[in-house]
């Protein structure tokens, strides 16, 4: 008699893990974290090919043009500022001083507190101690102060702002990193670490940090909104980025004049342009802590 073997059941599809992660992902971020991180992509894009489009010029005036309404030009969507320059062009080409100046700020302030907050963590002792004492003092300086009076000393522009903020905002990473690593380190795998014999630079960089990572994506993020704010001000102050360079704060501050002669449209769409983005970021930061922490 022969025996029929039944037939293997087919195997279902591997699901990448990548792939997996990332809709995870974008299901705890929800509707809203999403929309937030498209309106980020888009104003990061910009920064990037705002330069190489063809038609934007920012700088060039035309002053018989001032004040000119949208579309009652071809190629002009948005109209023309108080000097007769393409409103559009203008906030393209200031979404590089939005994007990259906070980016300063993040890179310096997250490479120095991140470094502290690991030592910190790690060592204990009198070198925590004097670290966050170290720390406690640079909380009592305010970040937009500290950047304005760098500003005035140093002279306008993005960089002296961009390092002062810098300055400000490191205390507040290195304490979110150093409570989050110590609570880390207190975990069993890492006294198992230490008892084979691993070292503590070894244990700290390819455990702990990749563990604390999301914490301090989500700090960044929300840090990032901050930074952005403030440099505008700055800039609307007339110590950051100097006009006629395109920048946020700098349209705002130019046409202030053009809401009193009723035409708001440019200094409200520079300032309609910076809500939009720092809502989008601090509202993502907000989502990215909240999974971050396991609340969602």
């Amino acid at each position: 008699m022969t025996t029929t073997m039944p037939a293997p059941a087919e195997a279902a599809p591997a699901v990448e893990p990548m792939a997996r992660s990332s809709r995870s992902w974008l299901r705890r971020l929800g509707p809203l974290g999403i929309a937030c991180a498209v309106i980020l992509g888009i104003a990061v894009v910009l920064a990037i090919i705002g330069p190489y489009l063809p038609g934007l010029d920012p700088e060039s005036t035309d002053l018989p043009n001032a004040w000119v309404g949208p579309f009652q030009l071809p190629g002009s969507p948005l109209g023309f500022d108080a000097q007769g320059r393409d409103l559009l062009s203008r906030l393209i080409f200031g979404a590089r001083t939005a994007i990259v100046g906070p980016l300063i700020v993040l890179i310096i302030a997250m490479s120095l507190g991140v470094t502290i907050g690991m030592i910190a963590a790690w060592r204990r002792g009198w070198l925590d101690s004097f670290l966050n004492f170290g720390l406690d003092i640079l909380f009592g300086f305010p970040g937009i102060l500290l950047a304005i009076v760098a500003a005035a000393v140093f002279g306008g522009g993005l960089w002296a702002a961009a390092i002062a903020l810098s300055v400000a905002y490191l205390p507040f990473i290195a304490r979110v990193v150093r409570n989050a690593a110590a609570k880390e380190g207190a975990m069993e795998y890492v006294a198992a670490l230490r008892v084979q014999g691993v070292s503590a630079w070894r244990i700290s960089v390819r455990h702990i940090l990749p563990n604390i990572s999301p914490i301090i994506v989500a700090q960044g993020t929300i840090l990032f909104g901050y930074a952005l704010v403030d440099l505008v001000a700055i800039s609307f102050l007339g110590l950051g980025v100097q006009p006629p360079a395109a920048d946020w704060g700098v349209m705002v501050n130019e046409n202030l004049i053009g809401v009193l002669q009723g035409y708001p449209l440019p200094a409200l769409a520079a300032g309609l342009v910076i809500v939009t983005v720092v809502v989008a970021v601090n509202v993502l930061g907000e989502r990215l802590l909240d999974i971050s922490e396991g609340r969602r």
